[in-house]
């Protein structure tokens, strides 16, 4: 972390390239930041500061949106109602007590959610703004809980690579985040082949690479290559893949 500047020295390049963004604490310097937002008059810095103002100011409206989200699936989800009864079977408690709705920052930004033994599931409201986006993360985090319970993995301290590797092959593959719909019309991926298993691929590498024993994307790949056929048919507690 870079030191305080003294009160005689410059500014950091950071500080100096975030100067564009005003305080947001009246609406006209509000208006200023989203038309320099929306004309790209932002700096990178000043767009950074935009985007963490905005989750500070709508924090308690997306957390309160994805709460009442939260609990409908839990009612009314076919997929995430099924899950829990099978986090049950095995001693598991999943309900609005430990499936958290939070405001993400900072390196989480590439997350949507998470899953730990000890907290329970994280969803970050800001990012999941949609019931059916909701659904999936939901369902994904649901696996890695099943998966827990069900073969004594601590995936938040694993050193095996290995074993985090085969539940996020199945967290994608059963949770329905790859279904060819979600491919199309949220990431833009239009293929008619194979396009299932080149996403649950593709998202447990990148998971892989996020975690911090993992040295580089080359041993993310192999890692998945080497689970892949084994975790990939592995449906439990589904009978097939259910989305």
């Amino acid at each position: 972390m870079a030191d305080h500047p003294s009160s005689t020295s410059s500014s950091s390049p950071s500080q100096q390239d975030a100067s564009d963004f005003l305080p947001s604490n009246t609406w006209w310097n509000r208006s200023v930041n989203f038309f320099r937002m929306i004309t790209g008059r932002m700096s990178p810095g000043g767009a950074q500061k935009y985007w963490a103002d905005a989750d500070d100011r709508y924090s308690a409206f997306d957390c309160k949106r994805c709460e009442e989200s939260r609990d409908y699936l839990l009612k009314y989800s076919p997929i995430i109602r099924f899950m829990n009864e099978n986090i049950h079977k095995l001693g598991g408690d999943l309900g609005p007590h430990n499936i958290h709705c939070r405001t993400c920052r900072g390196d989480e930004e590439a997350m949507q959610g998470g899953f730990d033994h000890k907290y329970g599931i994280k969803i970050c409201a800001n990012y999941v703004q949609e019931r059916s986006v909701l659904e999936d993360v939901l369902a994904h985090e649901m696996v890695h809980a099943y998966d827990h319970l069900r073969f004594k993995t601590n995936l938040t301290l694993e050193d095996d690579l290995r074993h985090a590797a085969c539940s996020e092959i199945r967290a994608s593959n059963l949770s329905g985040e790859c279904r060819w719909a979600n491919e199309f019309f949220r990431n833009k991926i239009l293929s008619f082949t194979n396009h299932h298993q080149d996403c649950v691929r593709r998202r447990a590498i990148r998971s892989v690479m996020g975690r911090p024993n993992c040295k580089d994307d080359v041993q993310a790949v192999k890692v998945v290559n080497e689970v892949w056929d084994s975790c990939f048919r592995d449906t439990r507690p589904f009978d097939e893949i259910y989305r």
